[in-house]
C-alpha cells in the first residue's frame, strides 16, 4: 500500500506542478507549444511505467518481490533528483530532455511498482480478487489527495518554490524502501500453480480473448489517468479553482468508493459494473468541458469519479480471474496497455489543446499578443473545453465494448 501511495503521491504532485513547470521551464521558450510540451513530459512518466511493467512482469518470481520494491524505492528518489536538476541545464532542448528523463524514471518506479503489487495481491485473495484490488488501489487516490493537498500547501499557502513539492515524493520513498527491507514476499498464482514460464508467456497467445481485455484497457486509463493529468493545466484558468483541488475531489471519493468494489461486483459481476460505470464517465468528462465555475466542477468531478473509480483495478481482477495461468505476465500486459493509452493519448490532448487556443485566439501571432486578462481566460477556457470533449467519447464507445462481453459471458453460463 506505501509503495502505491507513493506511486500516486509521484503522479498527483507532477501533476500539481505541471502548471508551475511549464511557466518556469517552457513557456518563455516554447509559448506555443508548451502545452504540447508539457503533455508529452508528463506521458512520458507512463512510458517508463509501461516498458519497467513489461520487463519486470514475467520475471517477476524470478527476480524477487521484494527487489522489485526497492528497485521502484531507488527510481522515486532518482526521478525528482533528476526533474530538480532540469532548470539547471543550458538551452531548452537540455532542458526539456532531462526534465523528460526524470519523468520516465519516475514512470519505472511506478511499473515496478504495479509489476509487484498487483500479482501478490491477487495470489493472496484468489476468491475476491476484485474486492481486494480496488482496496489495495484505494490508496492510489490516498496518495493523489495528499500530493494535490501539498501541491495547494506549498504554492498557495506557504509561496513555497515547485522544487520543494517534487522533493517531497523522496520522503515516502525512502520509508518503504526501508520497510520492503525487512519483509518477505509470496509467490505469484502461477508459479503456485506450478506453471513453467513459457507457458505463462505463451498463455495471452493461446487465448485470443484475452486481447479484448487488452483493448478495453487501452480506453478505460484513457479515460481515468488522462484527464487527470490534464486537469490542472486545462481547469485552472476556466473554473475558478486551482484544477488540481478537483483531481483532490476526485480522488476523495475513488477512496470511498473503491471499498464497496467487491459488494459490487458480486451484484453485478466485473464486467456488469464497469459497463454501469462508463455512462457517469462519459456525462463527467463532458460536464467538465464546459464547467465555467467551482460549483460546475465539482458536479461534473463527482459524476467522473463514480464512473471512472472501479475500472483499473476491476480490469486487472478480471483478467486475474479469467487467466490465472497468466500470472504477473497477463497482469503486466493488461497493465502495459492502460500505461500505452496515456503516453500516446495525453500528448494528443495536448495538441489539441494548443490547437484550440490558437483558433480561438485567430492565430499564433494573436495568442502570443494577448495579456492576462479576460479574452485570454475566454481562449484557454475554449481549448479546455475542446481537449475534454474529445476525450469523453472513450467511456461513449466503453459503454459498448463492455455491454457486449457482460452479454456474451451471461449468455455462455449454465
Amino acid at each position: 500500500m506505501l509503495a502505491l501511495f507513493t506511486a500516486a503521491l509521484s503522479f498527483s504532485i507532477r501533476t500539481g506542478a505541471s502548471g508551475a513547470i511549464k511557466a518556469a521551464l517552457l513557456d518563455q521558450a516554447a509559448p506555443l507549444h508548451s502545452g504540447e510540451m508539457i503533455a508529452l513530459a508528463l506521458g512520458n512518466s507512463f512510458l517508463g511505467f509501461a516498458l519497467s511493467l513489461l520487463a519486470i512482469s514475467p520475471l517477476l518470481d524470478v527476480i524477487g518481490a521484494k527487489r522489485t520494491i526497492l528497485f521502484a524505492s531507488a527510481c522515486f528518489i532518482a526521478g525528482p533528483l533528476l526533474i530538480l536538476a532540469s532548470p539547471a541545464m543550458i538551452g531548452i532542448s537540455s532542458v526539456y530532455g532531462m526534465l523528460t528523463l526524470g519523468m520516465i524514471v519516475c514512470g519505472f518506479g511506478w511499473g515496478a511498482t504495479e509489476a509487484t503489487i498487483n500479482p501478490v495481491t491477487a495470489a493472496l485473495y484468489p476468491d475476491d480478487k476484485t474486492g481486494q484490488l480496488n482496496r489495495l488501489h484505494a490508496w492510489w487516490p490516498a496518495g493523489i489527495v495528499i500530493g494535490g493537498l501539498a501541491s495547494l500547501l506549498f504554492f498557495e499557502s506557504l509561496g513555497l518554490d515547485w522544487r520543494a513539492l517534487i522533493a517531497l515524493i523522496m520522503v515516502p520513498a525512502v520509508v518503504f524502501g526501508a520497510w520492503a527491507l525487512t519483509q518477505d514476499f509470496p509467490q505469484t498464482e502461477s508459479t503456485a500453480l506450478g506453471v513453467p514460464i513459457k507457458d505463462m508467456l505463451a498463455e495471452p497467445f493461446k487465448r485470443p480473448t484475452f486481447w479484448i481485455f487488452f483493448a478495453m484497457m487501452f480506453l478505460t486509463a484513457s479515460a481515468e489517468l488522462a484527464p487527470g493529468s490534464w486537469v490542472d493545466i486545462s481547469l485552472t484558468q476556466t473554473v475558478g479553482m486551482p484544477g488540481i483541488l478537483v483531481l483532490v475531489y476526485v480522488s476523495a471519493i475513488m477512496f470511498v468508493m473503491r471499498h464497496f468494489a467487491g459488494a459490487l461486483e458480486h451484484r453485478f459481476s466485473d464486467m456488469g459494473l464497469l459497463w454501469l460505470c462508463t455512462l457517469p464517465a462519459a456525462m463527467g468528462l463532458y460536464l467538465l468541458s464546459v464547467a465555467v465555475t467551482p460549483l460546475a466542477a465539482l458536479v461534473a468531478a463527482t459524476l467522473w469519479a463514480l464512473g471512472v473509480c472501479f475500472m483499473w483495478p476491476t480490469m486487472l481482477a478480471a483478467v486475474a480471474r479469467r487467466y490465472p495461468r497468466s500470472g504477473p505476465w497477463g497482469i503486466g500486459i493488461v497493465g502495459f496497455a492502460g500505461a500505452m493509452a496515456i503516453y500516446f493519448v495525453l500528448p494528443e490532448i495536448g495538441k489539441i489543446y494548443d490547437r484550440a487556443k490558437l483558433e480561438a485566439a485567430g492565430g499564433e501571432t494573436a495568442f502570443a499578443a494577448l495579456p492576462p486578462g479576460p479574452e485570454l481566460q475566454r481562449v484557454l477556457a475554449f481549448a479546455a473545453e475542446q481537449s475534454f470533449q474529445a476525450i469523453s467519447i472513450v467511456p461513449v464507445v466503453l459503454f459498448a465494448i463492455f455491454g457486449v462481453v457482460w452479454f456474451v459471458e451471461r449468455r455462455g453460463r449454465p
